[in-house]
């Protein structure tokens, strides 16, 4: 079952007349499940909406009498369909003051809903309470404080002693003490000012508990929310805003936005924001050049006139006013705007004159003729204010162009094409000047943006020419001292200027050649050789100069090429000059052929023949044609003693008239091996080496001969000197290890021969007759009677080694008088009596203090610590 009670909501005077969606009132139904889907609606919905979560709105704005106004409020169950109501009654009170705070009415009492009871195991009906409404409370309140706000009770106070408390943010959490109870009266009370910018809601939890602090009632909710009041100015996002228009922009067009905040309530008129202009400077065209939407803050043109040209920058006093831009209670704040005008190409650029001169000398290029100005009142630097030349008239030909001076916008007449003064005196152009965008729509170019370019040609001195260069005339060789070739002569191309010219040779590599300095005849003074290192392909060149007697004077090359036609004018020669052969006919024969300088047809094909005399070229030698530029030489006879033998040879080219030879061919005669190749020592000789290389490469050898033999006679004396370096101790105490060298490439042991007698024999080196009386060493020889061992060859074969040491075993383990098997057996002894000589020389306290010891350290690692010991010096 729903429980629902009436309402009373009070307005303050300001919103009597512009209530639209305001909140002035929240209602909730509750039922005993709590569970049920509830659906709100108003018995006047044209005044008041009520949403889902149970929170009425005015839709509109309306006035309210004095009188109490009164609406319904239906809540329907979804499901079930049930409906029922609630009253809601209106009215009307002053703005809240200091006084009226003071005046509060008496606190309202909040009591606990009784807790649902079990009576015979089933559910007790009990009396429902109204779910507590909000407390609003005023931000800003000036006290007195602790201001009381509302009391909290439990019907249970009757019969038991109880205690109050609330928990919460404000409370017992931060900001802690905002919020106080009296834990006997429940009165709850706040302790100073609200600010609704910091927190605009505070959920706080009432408990009641007995002494014992045992839960008596369950928690209930209290909602305070606190009113907004109109404390805050509005403030803008940028003190000073900045915007651009075109100049020319037609009415309405959209300049810029200004925007400020309200930190009050935005719901509510203390934040609800209106703009409007205050000022506008300058106030041309028109004072009124701009409006401003007073909800958004968009800013817009609202009349004709904009021009750059004449104010380049507006700028605009804005003002924001909260309660929605209320003059009287509504708080206001401002904010600049700097509109700037942006240039168009409104602006044609105009010459300064109608006819512009200049002068340039014929054949020169990249140079300045004449500088074109031009004005243009558009905003310098942008492409509406930047000037593009054409050139329209008057250059067919393409000589000239126009480059603008990007600093002032000055036309650059410059010359891309040499200018022939013979042919043209004067240029007449005709010049036009655009902007690097095209003109505003509806603007035209006027005539001020055409102008003529005169441009005079200036007469100067050129080169003369040769023509034509280089000139190229044919010619036989062998031509004779004195003979004219041809005249190479020049050109003025001053037309107009009476000068004479002069010849001079500049270039004649082969010095063949002179030139008539008046008439340009060029004669021959050396004889013309083909076959000349000078000439190239052929091709001889030779360079003249030809010379004005201008101001100043000018002078040009000519190249002068004589192609020469070869003549038989040189005989053949056999090549290669040198050759070798075998002293037998078989198994070499030399190829020859010839050498020509001459060309086709006055080289090959080349004949080949052996002269008559002396006859015994013919005897020994023989020619066989190869074909025509080879043939072979070979040996006529069966054998032909070793040397060097000159063997003529007739060579004749192919000439009209041919041209013979007789050419030298030095042949080395020598021993020859199975392969063809020479083998005798004079082969070196045969080969072309001279006398002086023969002498240095002995010389090298006798070097290389006695630095090999002074190494090794230095090898023999180091080995003589580590010979000599020996322990100084008694040869018979020497315990050294015996290093056995062997060859390189020598054997291992068998190659050694080992007296293994002495293994068996240490007596024969010193009998014990001579031994002195007294202590005896552990290792001599022990004095009872020897045991007698099997006799063993004097000099056993090295590999039988093993087999004595293992004869000698058998003979100690038979021997009845031997120590037992586990005492200490001597199989041999050093020292007295023995042939390795004695160890005692080592613990000598006289061996030798004052010796030299450091040869040790030649004799390896293993010795590196003896070094140290004997050899350290005074260490």
């Amino acid at each position: 079952m729903f429980l629902l009670r009436s309402y009373v909501c009070i307005f303050t005077e300001k919103l009597k007349n512009q209530a639209e969606l305001y909140v002035f009132l929240s209602v909730k139904f509750s039922n005993c499940n709590g569970k049920r889907k509830v659906q709100y609606e108003s018995s006047e919905p044209a005044d008041f909406k009520v949403d889902e979560d149970g929170m009425v709105y005015a839709v509109r704005s309306f006035p309210l009498s004095s009188e109490h106004s009164k609406f319904l409020i239906y809540a329907q169950d979804k499901e079930t369909q049930e409906k029922w109501q609630v009253a809601v009654k209106l009215s009307l009170k002053p703005t809240l003051t200091e006084e009226s705070v003071k005046e509060s009415p008496e606190v309202e009492e909040i009591v606990f809903p009784r807790q649902v009871a079990k009576h015979n195991g089933y559910l007790q009906r009990q009396k429902r309470d109204w779910v507590i409404p909000p407390i609003n409370l005023p931000e800003n309140s000036r006290g007195p404080f602790p201001q009381e706000l509302v009391r909290i009770r439990s019907d249970r106070d009757k019969n038991l002693s109880l205690r109050y408390s609330v928990t919460g943010p404000g409370a017992d959490q931060p900001p802690t003490g905002i919020f106080i109870i009296n834990p006997i009266s429940g009165q709850l009370s706040v302790t100073k000012p609200l600010d609704r910018e910091l927190i605009a809601r505070f959920h706080l939890r009432a408990h009641a508990v007995d002494i014992n602090g045992n839960q008596v009632e369950n928690p209930i909710d209290i909602v305070i929310n606190v009113i907004d009041m109109n404390d805050n100015r509005p403030e803008f996002l940028h003190q000073v805003w900045n915007g651009t228009v075109p100049e020319g922009s037609k009415p309405g067009t959209y300049v810029m936005t200004v925007t400020a905040i309200d930190a009050d309530d935005p719901n509510a008129l203390n934040g609800m924001l209106r703009y409007r202009i205050l000022s506008q400077a300058p106030s041309t065209p028109s004072p009124n050049m701009f409006t401003i939407n007073n909800e958004t803050g968009d800013i817009i043109t609202v009349a004709a006139g904009l021009d750059r040209e004449k104010v380049q920058q507006y700028t605009l006093i804005i003002q924001a006013t909260d309660m929605e831009g209320n003059p009287t209670y509504g708080l206001s704040n401002t904010a600049t705007a700097v509109i700037t005008v942006t240039d168009v190409n409104d602006n044609p650029p105009e010459f300064t004159a109608m006819t512009f001169y200049g002068e340039v000398p014929e054949n020169r290029v990249d140079v300045i003729v004449a500088n074109l100005t031009v004005t243009d009142k558009d905003q310098p630097h942008t492409p509406a204010w930047n000037a593009v030349y054409r050139i329209s008239g008057g250059d067919p030909t393409g000589r000239f162009a126009i480059q603008t001076d990007p600093n002032s916008n000055d036309g650059l007449v410059t010359v891309v094409k040499p200018i022939d003064f013979e042919t043209n005196r004067m240029f007449v152009l005709t010049v036009a000047a655009e902007n690097q965008v095209p003109l505003a729509k509806g603007i035209q170019h006027p005539p001020q943006s055409t102008a003529t370019v005169s441009v005079t040609v200036i007469d100067v001195n050129e080169n003369p020419y040769f023509a034509p260069n280089p000139k190229i005339i044919r010619q036989e060789e062998g031509l004779h001292a004195g003979t004219m070739l041809t005249t190479f002569t020049a050109q003025d191309p001053d037309r107009y200027m009476q000068q004479n010219i002069r010849y001079t040779k500049l270039s004649d590599p082969a010095n063949w050649l002179k030139i008539d300095p008046v008439n340009g005849h060029i004669t021959t003074i050396a004889v013309l050789d083909r076959e000349s290192p000078n000439v190239k392909n052929n091709i001889y060149n030779a360079t003249f100069l030809a010379s004005d007697n201008g101001i100043p004077p000018m002078s040009g090359t000519g190249t002068l090429q004589i192609y020469l036609l070869d003549i038989n004018d040189n005989a053949p020669q056999v090549l290669p000059q040198e050759a070798e052969t075998c002293e037998t006919p078989d198994p070499n024969s030399i190829n020859i052929t010839a050498l020509d300088y001459d060309i086709d047809p006055n080289a090959g094909p080349f004949a080949f023949d052996l002269p008559l005399s002396p006859v015994t070229i013919k005897r020994n030698w023989t020619i066989t044609r190869l074909n025509g530029d080879f043939a072979q030489l070979n040996l006529k006879i069966k054998f032909l003693e070793a040397g060097i033998y000159e063997v003529p040879i007739i060579i004749t080219d192919s000439g009209n008239p041919p041209k013979s030879n007789i050419s030298i061919l030095r042949v080395k005669v020598c021993q020859c091996d199975s392969n063809g190749d020479c083998t005798d020592v004079d082969r070196i000789v045969g080969a072309g080496l001279g006398t002086g290389a023969i002498i240095a490469i002995l010389l090298c050898i006798i070097i290389l001969l006695i630095l090999v033999l002074m190494f090794v006679v230095w090898m023999k004396r180091r080995d003589k000197e580590r010979q000599a370096k020996q322990l100084l101790i008694d040869p018979e105490d020497d315990v050294r290890d015996n290093i056995l060298k062997y060859d390189e490439e020598g054997g291992g042991e068998e190659d050694q021969d080992y007296d293994l007698s002495q293994l068996q024999q240490p007596d024969t080196v010193e009998p014990d007759a001579i031994k002195p009386v007294g202590i005896r060493r552990l290792d001599e020889r022990p004095i009872h009677a020897e045991p007698q061992y099997p006799v063993r060859s004097a000099a056993p074969h090295p590999g039988d080694i093993g087999d004595f040491i293992n004869e000698g075993l058998k003979a100690a383990d038979n021997d009845p008088t031997a120590p037992p098997y586990d005492s200490l057996l001597v199989f041999d002894y050093e020292g007295s009596g023995s042939t390795a000589g004695s160890l005692s020389s080592l613990n000598s306290s006289s061996s030798g203090g004052e010796q030299d010891y450091d040869y040790l350290n030649d004799w390896g690692p293993r010795f590196k610590k003896l070094a140290d010991m004997y050899g350290g010096g005074d260490d």
